[in-house]
């Protein structure tokens, strides 16, 4: 956690070199989902304006003790860190269960005809829950309204786990 926070500082104090638009989500929540139960988000609107790909959750409810993510849409910099994102039910209560790993998902313009959707790598969750990764983030769009930040599992088709929460953007200039 030492070298995730020393990154975040020094991405955040090189963000002040130039005009950018930084958002941080202040904690990471878990997706309360009953089990079997899919709780999509966005989605493109088809012709009849029904949703088309939308990001779909994972189909049993997680938790976590805490975590933050911050991007830079400018240079699409950033870092994310989850601590104790695990199952809550099932015989696998407590644990990260199969999943060995996480990605983070920036969603800009969701459930909107321009809603992009770009990852990061993925990053090594342990069994107890805990996963950090500092990222560049390729592609993002010059217009990211109402963004998303999702932690999601490479294992089972990238279906979300977890988000952000608690969402505060900072303009810089200097």
């Amino acid at each position: 956690m030492k070298t995730l926070c020393l990154t975040i500082l020094a991405l955040s104090a090189s963000a002040f070199a130039q005009n950018n638009t930084v958002v941080r989500w202040r904690q990471i929540v878990g997706v309360i989902t009953a089990p079997g139960v899919d709780s999509p988000v966005g989605g493109v609107p088809d012709a009849s304006g029904n949703p088309t790909n939308p990001i779909h959750s994972g189909t049993l409810p997680w938790t976590t003790k805490g975590g933050r993510a911050f991007v830079n849409l400018t240079t699409g910099e950033g870092a994310f860190d989850v601590e104790g994102l695990v199952l809550n039910g099932g015989s696998a209560t407590g644990t990260a269960g199969p999943i060995t790993s996480v990605v983070g998902t920036l969603v800009c313009n969701p459930g909107a005809a321009n809603q992009t959707v770009v990852d990061t790598p993925a990053a090594d969750l342990t069994t107890s829950g805990n996963a950090e990764l500092s990222f560049k983030l390729m592609n993002v769009p010059s217009s990211c309204g109402s963004p998303l930040f999702l932690i999601r599992i490479p294992q089972a088709g990238l279906r979300w786990i977890a988000a952000g929460a608690i969402l505060s953007t900072n303009s810089m200039s200097h």
